[in-house]
Formats: C-alpha cells, structure tokens, sequence
C-alpha cells in the first residue's frame, strides 16, 4: 500500500487529489494539510511513501516545506504545479531541491480535466514509491552483464583529435531537469558537438527550463525554433508539445519544431527525435536517454544504432525512474550504462568514438 499526504491551501485540490488517488486500491491518502507548516508537521507524524505539494500556501509555502521535508525526512515529493511561466519557475527550483516530478494544477479545475490526469497522477505516484529514495552518494552494486557500466571517477583528459559524432540527441522525462542540469554544467565551454533535447514538459515549462539551463551551463541553451540553422557547441530545448527534429542539408543542418505526428503519445517524443538524428547524420550521432518512465525513445535509439551512432544510458541508480533507459538497455542497444555524475565526461569521450 502506498501512503500519501496532500498539503495544498485549496480545499478543492485536496479533495480532487485524494479522490484520484483514493480510486487505486494500491493507495491510500493518509492525511491532508491546508499549507506548508502543517504539511511538514503531518509528513513527520505519518511517514507516508510519496507527498504532493502545492507551491503556493499561506504560512509556509512549497519550496520551503519541500526544503524542511528534505533535510528532516527526504522522500518522494511531487509538486502542484500551475501551467504558467511563475509557476514553471517555482516548479523547476522545487525539482533542483529535490521533488522528483508535478502534478498540472489547472488540470484539475473541472471534472473533465480531472478524468484526464487520473490515471497519470495514480501512475506517478506508484512509481515514484517503488523507487527507495536515497541521497545521490548511494550507489548499487553494477548489474552482471557485458555492457560496461561506468563508475563514478575523476574526470579523464579530452581524447585528442577531431571529434567523430557532431549531434548529440537527449531523451529524458520524470527526474530530468536536475539530470539534465548536472550534464550541461559540466560540460567544457569549447564543447565541440550540438546537443538536442527531448524533455517531457508543458509548453509553458520548456522556455523556463531552457533559460534556467543557459544561466548554469558554459554552453548557450535556448529553446528551439523552427528553421533555425544548428550550430556546433549549442544545446536547443524542444518546445513543449511539439516535436524537435533535424534535417540534413547539403552543407547545414537546420532544425524542425512540428506538433505532427499528432498521434505520439509524447510531444515532444524521444523516439521522434532519435529517429530523425539517427536518419539525418547516421554515425555521427550519440543517443543519450536518462531518467524517465516509460520507454519513449528505445525505438529511436534501435535506428542510431542501425546507422552506426553510439548509445548511452543511464544507470538504474541515479535515475529518479529507470524506465526509459532500463528500455534501452533491456534491448541490448546501449554501448555503455553510465551514472549522472559521469554522463558529461562519457559524452564527450563519445563523440570522439
């Protein structure tokens, strides 16, 4: 059974949340809170296995309860979130402090929409729990195998000569921003490849993310624009529900931000960037999927490997869900299976592979 507390100053939203949750004879909501300080106070008392956040509260608000939860009592949080470019801010400071992925709150404004989320919302929350939450330093003992998984280290020298791969392609989703932070940031400024990135978002999150990314990363990052010529040493952002591809010209590539397939069932999708990296520049391209639920980009990474790309994931143990990239490596299509703290240094001796 997994235990939950929903602290959020709407009577509203409390009673929305515990109804969807309630619905699942695998959960149970075991308290409520009206704002942050009685939120803390019933997360101490109950000890539940997941806890969602409002952000906005009187007394004591999301980040600063979500701060108190983490140092006293960390485990998974998931936040409340509103779809606007505020609570977009507030929601990836909440992820950086250590909440493991939102709930949409305007989702939950009438009853249609609240159909809608349900069963993601129940979703989260069962997979979130299952995952023993831990500080990062904790590690897992490498699984037998024969794909190489690389340990945490001190950063190895650049290899030396000209780079191989020029386009590296990103798919991640639940626990990504943080992950994807921690990448960037350790990159070097003279970084000699484009990066692409697919991250599971609203709309009015992907900028936010983007523009939070330019301010902690070496390399520029901004979100990506239809038509825009790609460019050695940037990292473009898809927009939120909407595709990120690429198409190779004779002498450029240029970058192609599209809502079609309408039909995926992630926008932006993994697989849809992936696939078209893998068709566009064939072995020049390095795969990378992180954190996330789901297996959205497997089936794109199964192309980069086809046309001669090399492939990367993440390990089981830095990942907030090893979903996505346990996909890929149950497939047998990663080259190497690598720690968060690493994956910065195992890129860039990929692209000289």
């Amino acid at each position: 059974m997994v235990r939950v507390v929903v602290v959020d100053d709407s009577a509203f939203m409390r009673k929305a949340i515990q109804t969807m949750l309630d619905k699942d004879p695998e959960i149970r909501v075991v308290a409520t809170a009206r704002d942050g300080r009685e939120g803390v106070e019933k997360v101490r008392l109950h000890q539940p296995d997941v806890v969602t956040l409002d952000i906005e509260m009187p007394r004591m608000d999301g980040l600063t309860a979500l701060r108190h939860i983490m140092m006293e009592m960390p485990r998974p949080v998931l936040m409340v979130s509103s779809l606007t470019t505020e609570g977009a801010e507030a929601t990836l400071k909440a992820m950086e402090l250590g909440a493991v992925d939102f709930i949409p709150k305007q989702l939950s404004r009438v009853s249609l929409d609240i159909i809608k989320i349900e069963e993601d919302l129940r979703r989260k929350v069962k997979t979130v729990a299952r995952r023993r939450f831990r500080a990062p330093v904790a590690r897992r003992a490498a699984r037998p195998g024969n794909t190489p998984t690389r340990s945490r280290r001190a950063a190895r020298p650049r290899p030396s000569g000209a780079p191989r791969r020029d386009v590296v392609a990103i798919g991640v989703s639940t626990g990504g921003p943080p992950a994807v932070q921690k990448l960037l940031s350790r990159l070097p400024a003279d970084f000699p490849a484009g990066i692409l990135i697919a991250q599971h978002m609203p709309a009015a999150f992907t900028g936010p993310f983007a523009k939070r990314l330019n301010g902690v990363c070496p390399l520029p990052v901004k979100e990506a624009e239809h038509g825009e010529r790609f460019a050695p040493g940037h990292v473009y952002v898809a927009q939120g529900g909407k595709h990120l591809r690429i198409v190779q010209k004779v002498s450029r590539i240029d970058i192609e931000v599209s809502e079609r397939p309408s039909s995926a069932l992630y926008k932006p999708s993994a697989n849809e960037l992936m696939t078209s990296v893998a068709e566009g520049v064939g072995r020049r391209a390095l795969g990378v999927i992180l954190t996330g639920m789901g297996n959205d980009g497997r089936d794109g990474i199964r192309v980069v490997k086809q046309r001669g790309g090399r492939v990367l994931a993440q390990n089981d143990s830095s990942c907030v869900v090893y979903g996505m990239p346990k996909a890929v490596v149950d497939a047998g299509l990663a080259d190497e299976i690598v720690d968060i703290e690493d994956m910065a240094d195992a890129i860039v001796e990929n692209i000289y592979r």
